[in-house]
């Protein structure tokens, strides 16, 4: 009987440690990060979402227009917010205080080059 209750303690304290170390490695493999983008069309939504699931380590991108906010999760492992900021300005596009690539913005489609104010 102590034979029995040993046992079950010791598979019920490596489950626990299998759970703990599952949600710990959990927050290593994910993170989120939001950006202010000089975006102001569904086509800058577009291109910006789409390029953005090419850059390594990108998991997903999504732009609200409205408020010029990107919101990207992504693997700190792969990649760092620099670098999705980088990715953002080589699209022609401002990331936060990254500004625009002049030579990208300048082949963007007009509706894209719409004054923000910035």
């Amino acid at each position: 009987m102590k034979t029995k209750n040993v046992i079950l303690s010791s598979v019920v304290l490596f489950a626990l440690m299998l759970i703990s170390a599952a949600a710990f490695s959990q927050d290593k493999k994910e993170a989120t990060i939001k950006i202010k983008t000089s975006a102001v069309c569904d086509q800058c939504k577009e291109r910006i979402e789409k390029s953005l699931a090419f850059e390594k380590g990108v998991k997903t991108a999504v732009l609200d227009v409205d408020t010029k906010i990107l919101t990207v999760t992504y693997n700190p492992s792969k990649t760092t917010p620099d670098d999705i900021r980088k990715a953002v300005s080589k699209l022609g596009y401002d990331a936060d205080n990254i500004a625009k690539d002049k030579a990208a913005y300048a082949k963007l489609p007009s509706c894209c080059k719409k004054e923000t104010g910035k």
